[in-house]
């Protein structure tokens, strides 16, 4: 029984298989050959973004700290004067 020939089913899966490798192959080379140089491409340029964003907030962080201390001044929490009213009678 061993040596049978194979079933209809059984040689459309390893045909089907076969075209599956094929595929997976000509996948693997488009991935390395296109995708993989774009990502590094991107990814070193994003690197590059990221860094020069840090150096700003570093500068930021560096002028704060040599500018003299400056208290900010408090919001006021008085209510403005309103202007009188001209139909009140004044006192």
């Amino acid at each position: 029984m061993a040596n049978e020939e194979p079933t209809r089913w059984e040689q459309q899966l390893r045909e089907a298989a076969v075209r599956v490798e094929e595929d997976l192959r000509r996948v693997v080379t488009y991935i390395n050959n296109e995708v993989v140089p774009e990502v590094r491409l991107s990814g070193s340029q994003a690197l590059r973004t990221a860094a020069n964003e840090l150096m700003k907030l570093a500068q930021r962080m560096d002028d704060r700290r040599t500018a003299p201390h400056q208290q900010p001044t408090p919001p006021s929490t008085e209510e403005p004067n309103p202007a009188p009213d001209k139909d009140k009678p004044q006192p």
